[in-house]
């Protein structure tokens, strides 16, 4: 299916880019979200006519996007599991509760944006972890897991 991107898409394109993608994808995630619409010759001139006004809301989210980046870089979040003797935990760490925990702090991020390099985390100290707040901006933050021992 064509398609012109209303957004930037990581691995697909940029904002106002006609690509070709397979039907579901673009009738499931890309056209529901908003990221897309498709690339008939009147939404084609309907994105013309407000392509502008599309870059100004990007432009906006970035520059939102990378002040939330400087308040995260260097954030250090501590994280309490249960764990047993030999430092490892019962349970794990996921991105759901790493974004929990920000949003605690005051951060407007979901779990989808926390990256975890190795899957979750199932050992106690500290751990790199990936915040992608915009397609363009990504913060690394440290979480320690401490041991809580019952």
């Amino acid at each position: 299916m064509q398609i012109i991107l209303l957004e930037k898409v990581v691995n697909l394109g940029q904002l106002g880019d006609v690509v070709k993608v397979k039907d579901g994808y673009a009738r499931n995630f890309l056209i529901p979200q908003g990221k897309a619409r498709r690339a008939t010759q009147s939404a084609i001139a309907e994105f013309e006519a407000r392509r502008a006004e599309l870059e100004k809301i990007q432009a906006d989210r970035l520059s939102d996007a990378r002040k939330v980046a400087e308040r995260l870089s260097g954030l250090s979040l501590q994280v309490s599991e249960k764990a047993g003797v030999d430092g490892r935990l019962f349970g794990s760490v996921t991105n759901f509760d790493i974004a929990e925990a920000l949003t605690k702090q005051g951060f407007q991020v979901e779990k989808a944006m926390v990256r975890l390099p190795n899957g979750p985390i199932k050992t106690i100290g500290d751990h790199d972890v990936e915040i992608a707040l915009h397609s363009d901006v990504l913060s690394a933050i440290k979480v320690s897991v401490l041991g809580e021992t019952h």
